[in-house]
């Protein structure tokens, strides 16, 4: 689920060892209403911001700081798939994003917004919408996807994924147990070769 949906299933009691977010926003959240261990909290990996097409698609890049080249690549009636842009984190990166590159007010009416990152893949997966804005991980893992571009990192705030064990932890060695295990040279190469870059 999305980070915020997650958080607020943390404040509302969900038994949870281990809040991993999307972004520092619904770790701060948590932290803000001591529910998750500061002195545990870290940054496990960072990522990327990417447009994606479907692989059926006859473009092969896009420029996306070229709002005409946008603009033509979504058509006439085209949606632009993002996730939810007030709440969760892809969809607010997205947002910044958009609005770095000058897109958003062309845009901002053409959204189909998902509930979380994976629900906005598919829609570009199954040729629902001609463009997304996704994780570049969650498009690796898809191969019905392509992407054509990546996003500069300067058009958004730094995609971090921080890491913390609750305070209501129902093991709270086990917790800390996985946190090494997650920070540990085996969990790093995972990471990496799913996309993914350090924390550090």
């Amino acid at each position: 689920a999305a980070s915020s949906a997650l958080a607020k299933q943390i404040e509302q009691g969900a038994p949870a060892d281990v809040f991993i977010s999307a972004d520092n926003q619904w770790m701060d959240y948590l932290q803000d209403r001591k529910l998750v261990e500061p002195a545990s909290r870290f940054v496990l990996v960072r990522n990327a911001l990417v447009v994606v097409a479907p692989s059926t698609s006859s473009l092969q890049s896009l420029d996306p700081g070229k709002r005409d080249a946008v603009l033509a690549a979504l058509g006439k009636d085209g949606r632009l798939a993002v996730a939810e842009t007030s709440s969760v984190p892809a969809g607010i990166y997205a947002k910044q994003a958009l609005q770095k590159l000058a897109l958003w007010d062309a845009v901002s009416t053409r959204l189909a917004q998902g509930e979380n990152v994976r629900a906005t893949l598919e829609f570009v997966a199954r040729g629902d919408t001609p463009l997304g804005i996704v994780y570049l991980t969650d498009a690796k893992a898809e191969p019905r996807v392509k992407v054509l571009a990546v996003l500069a990192p300067a058009t958004h705030e730094p995609i971090v994924y921080p890491a913390a064990r609750t305070t209501n932890a129902a093991d709270a060695k086990l917790a800390a147990d996985l946190l090494a295990f997650l920070r540990g040279r085996q969990a790093v190469a995972i990471f990496r070769t799913a996309g993914f870059a350090d924390g550090r």
